[in-house]
């Protein structure tokens, strides 16, 4: 019998209980996510790996929930976000890397802590950029390498976590997004906390 992929176990695991473990870390890094991502009322926004729903939550309160989509693999995720999200956000099961959406969907996909889990990140980027209208923009936070702390936090993971993959420095998801067709690409460091060190990438879907 094949073996379910890593994170398919991990998160499998980690869902009754990952909204009260991870509250604080969720809080602050939809915070700051949010600051990175203004929204203007109209924008149809696809998140990719939504987990439980945590940030598509948060922007059912400011922004109207049948705009709001996302999508993750794990099943027992999808289900704790289901509970907590009204029926208008469309939920589906899929990974990035083969999102099931139509070209030019989207004005906003955004990605929040995911990026580390992904074995193919051109293939993930080459999806958002196809499932995004022509301006449209794509938002990426996730752990930063460029800090100590998620540097040996990655090495660590590396070597206990099948389900872990790898994080990036700063200038190494602008490059990615760059190759990926995006233009008007930018990131941001900072600290969520004294220790722990994140990046939030942007970039655009040229206006052809």
């Amino acid at each position: 019998m094949k073996s379910k992929p890593p994170v398919l176990e991990s998160y499998g695991r980690l869902a009754a209980d990952y909204d009260r473990r991870w509250s604080g870390y969720l809080r602050r890094t939809i915070q700051e996510t949010l600051t990175r991502m203004p929204l203007h009322g109209g924008e149809r926004v696809l998140e990719v790996g939504c987990g439980t729903g945590a940030l598509l939550a948060v922007l059912a309160e400011r922004h109207p929930p049948p705009l709001l989509s996302g999508i993750d693999p794990v099943p027992q995720m999808l289900a704790r976000a289901r509970d907590r999200l009204r029926e208008e956000v469309t939920l589906k099961e899929g990974w990035a890397e083969q999102l099931p959406f139509d070209d030019e969907q989207f004005d906003v996909v955004v990605s929040l802590s995911m990026f580390h889990y992904i074995r193919d990140p051109d293939a993930a980027l080459a999806e958002m950029f196809r499932v995004l209208r022509p301006g449209g923009r794509l938002v990426i936070s996730d752990w930063c390498h460029d800090y100590l702390s998620c540097r040996l936090c990655d090495w660590y993971l590396k070597w206990s976590d099948p389900a872990h993959f790898k994080t990036y420095r700063s200038a190494e998801c602008e490059n990615l997004l760059r190759e990926a067709g995006f233009q008007s690409v930018a990131s941001e460091r900072y600290k969520i906390n004294w220790l722990w060190g994140m990046m939030t990438a942007t970039g655009k879907k040229p206006s052809w």
